[in-house]
């Protein structure tokens, strides 16, 4: 999963966007839209950021199809110290 995490937050261009979606969800769970405009990113590539996660196990979600809530999936919360060393090493303005 370390390895995973590192790729999916710091190894790809859209890393550092993803790496802010996971520290604001692991402030509380939110959906997409409230993602976009907390972060000032377009809902879109909120959407995208949210399916590589999803996709990666790095985020769960409710099976709702509007208004879907993401938080940080158990596997994450085992290695979350790896997800705050990256954190910290990434820049996420």
């Amino acid at each position: 999963m370390e390895a995973v995490l590192w790729q999916v937050l710091a190894g790809t261009r859209g890393g550092p966007n993803r790496a802010r979606i996971l520290k604001s969800l692991d402030d509380r769970p939110r959906n997409a839209n409230q993602l976009a405009e907390e972060l000032g990113l377009a809902y879109q590539t909120i959407r995208h950021h949210l399916d590589v996660l999803e996709d990666n196990d790095v985020l769960k979600s409710t099976d709702e199809e509007y208004g879907t809530i993401y938080l940080p999936s158990d596997r994450t919360r085992q290695h979350w110290e790896t997800v705050e060393t990256i954190i910290e090493q990434v820049d996420i303005q």
